[in-house]
């Protein structure tokens, strides 16, 4: 049986929901809900913490240009 999660409602167009992102830090320690950011795409709000900070409404990049780092 899967477990329901409920996710926070999302504060911009209260269509979405707020799903959670994380990320490693600089050393490899996990970094546990880094983001949150709207599933409605044309909505595209999100809250990101950076350095202690916490960014609203950044612009989204669609990821196509990255270029993953060489290990």
């Amino acid at each position: 049986m899967a477990e329901e999660t409920n996710f926070p409602d999302c504060m911009k167009c209260n269509k979405g929901q707020l799903l959670p992102f994380s990320d490693f830090g600089a050393q490899g320690a996990p970094i546990h809900y880094k983001a949150w950011v709207c599933n409605v795409p044309d909505c595209g709000y999100n809250l990101k913490i950076r350095n202690g900070d916490v960014y609203i409404d950044e612009p989204i990049a669609s990821g196509e240009s990255h270029e993953p780092r060489v290990r």
